[in-house]
């Protein structure tokens, strides 16, 4: 009996790993996190579509460009919001940035990796007290196993949940590659190259359906991007861009200034 429970709840992981696989980016959902207070994480960015809604997370690490991820380009982003934790808080005039995504070029899908993209700014962002930016690796490194780093995002706090238009963090810790592979593996899934896990094995915190974009901050450095999750699943760990293996790209966009 036991056996056939857990074969059952096995494929019943995958339908819905399948399914978020398949979606799009949807904002943000921070589970069992708290607000963010006003003074810190002041590089965390809102991106935005048309209709001026949010659609992904982002960092700022510099003047002019916010990271995030590539598969938030789905969503046709057209602006970024900085300088405000609460979206009912916006002015436009001050906080809203016209951007150009420069999508990884080898980026297909999030199951394939290269989920990273730049959006260069239409201005350049002054750089005080309520806005500012977050390093980023300066070449490639690993962060520790069991260490402990912060997830960021706005949105709700439970799978299906209605979003929030507060900014809120919770700790996660880092899990071993190696594990993580075997989880994912065991749900019909090669993890792509260049990603960093954390969560899993009954975490309490996490993010859900995605997060889309936002950053995985150890140490004051932004060393991951939400990429995809188990949809709430938390026994599988999150899985994270990770930014150091595409720091020479980085420096490329940001040298020449544009795609």
């Amino acid at each position: 009996m036991m056996i056939k429970l857990m074969a059952t709840r096995r494929v019943l992981m995958l339908f819905l790993v399948l399914a978020v696989l398949r979606q799009k980016a949807h904002g943000t959902e921070i589970i069992n996190g708290k607000k963010v207070p006003d003074r810190m994480m002041r590089y965390v960015a809102s991106v935005q579509n048309d209709r001026g809604q949010h659609v992904c997370g982002g960092f700022l690490i510099s003047e002019d460009f916010v990271v995030t991820a590539a598969h938030c380009n789905n969503n046709t982003p057209t602006s970024v919001v900085l300088g405000t934790h609460n979206l009912k808080k916006v002015d436009d005039g001050t906080m809203r940035y016209n951007v150009t995504p420069c999508k990884h070029p080898d980026f297909k899908d999030v199951k394939t990796g290269n989920d990273i993209m730049l959006l260069k700014l239409s201005k350049k962002v002054k750089l005080n007290k309520k806005v500012q930016s977050i390093q980023i690796p300066k070449g490639e490194m690993k962060v520790k196993d069991e260490a402990k780093c912060l997830v960021v995002g706005w949105g709700s706090t439970r799978y299906r949940g209605k979003t929030s238009n507060e900014l809120e963090m919770a700790e996660v810790t880092i899990t071993s590659l190696k594990e993580c592979k075997t989880t994912w593996k065991s749900l019909k899934l090669d993890l792509p190259s260049n990603v960093i896990c954390a969560g899993g094995d009954n975490a309490k915190t996490g993010f859900c359906k995605g997060d889309s974009g936002g950053p995985l901050v150890c140490g004051g450095t932004a060393v991951g991007i939400v990429s995809f999750s188990g949809e709430c699943i938390t026994d599988i760990p999150n899985v994270y861009t990770d930014v150091s293996k595409y720091v020479s790209w980085i420096k490329k966009i940001r040298k020449r200034k544009q795609c």
